[in-house]
């Protein structure tokens, strides 16, 4: 004969949280089969029904039955345990923050709590405690000096995006930029070519023949590619690649973007 389980109630407000704790993939899977243990037998599910459903035994069905019937809610979290808790000491909270605080060493380019656990001698979940309360994240990195201080950043950033987004008919978009100090390198001894049985050979040691500048224009909605090599890039060189573009792209408005430079716009 089928066991009845002794008759449980609960509010409305109690029956929406036990549904919430149930359905919630972010709490641990214990919580949420101790409310279903609850919504079952306030459908009036027997022992058995509840038993085989959740794959609970007996007492611990009746263990958390018994703490909702008394507690509520509340009772169906684990409760303290017994024994001393381990403590902490300031020391170990300093160190803690003082690592996550400083570079660390060994090459590492940032500190992981692990690390921090290991050198201070606690456990990673204590470190995480600690660095939450200082609200601390080393883990994570800002930069801050790539934040425009022009009051007009916000409107030439709409009219440059406007260009990419939206471009006007019979014109070219183009972003100019500049790369220098190139070094030109060279083999000190001739590549071995491809043969049978051996991969390309080259040496490992090579000479510099100086360096060179390189600056390139690309024009966005084509893929375009204009470039031109120098000794080194200055303003006249500018100028003169500038012009280079206005000969290329003949009878077209130029809208040219370049770093720390306002919009040009050229007519021909």
């Amino acid at each position: 004969m089928a066991r009845i389980a002794q008759q449980i109630s609960a509010t409305e407000q109690q029956r929406d949280e036990l549904l919430v704790m149930k359905r919630s993939l972010k709490i641990e899977r214990r919580y949420s089969q101790r409310a279903e243990v609850i919504l079952l037998s306030l459908e009036g599910k027997t022992l058995d029904e509840i038993i085989n459903k959740t794959g609970m035994s007996k007492p611990i069905v009746n263990k958390w039955r018994q703490r909702f019937r008394t507690k509520g809610i509340e009772g169906l979290r684990d409760a303290p345990r017994s024994g001393k808790p381990s403590v902490i000491t300031a020391k170990q909270k300093a160190t803690v923050i003082q690592k996550a605080c400083e570079k660390p060493s060994g090459g590492y380019t940032n500190w992981s709590q692990k690390r921090i656990a290991k050198i201070v001698g606690i456990s990673q979940s204590r470190v995480h405690q600690i660095l939450k309360q200082a609200d601390l994240k080393p883990h994570k990195i800002e930069y801050w000096c790539g934040k425009s201080p022009d009051p007009e950043f916000e409107s030439k950033m709409i009219n440059i995006v406007g260009l990419y987004m939206n471009p006007p008919q019979n014109a070219v978009v183009i972003c100019v930029d500049e790369k220098t100090q190139i070094q030109a390198l060279d083999r000190t001894q001739p590549i071995l070519p491809l043969k049978e049985k051996a991969p390309k050979r080259l040496t490992a040691t090579y000479k510099r023949n100086g360096t060179v500048a390189l600056i390139a224009a690309l024009a966005v909605h084509t893929g375009e590619i204009t470039a031109k090599t120098m000794s080194s890039n200055n303003a006249d060189n500018f100028l003169s690649f500038l012009k280079k573009l206005d000969r290329t792209y003949r009878n077209k408005t130029l809208h040219i973007i370049a770093d720390n430079v306002p919009c040009i716009k050229i007519r021909r």
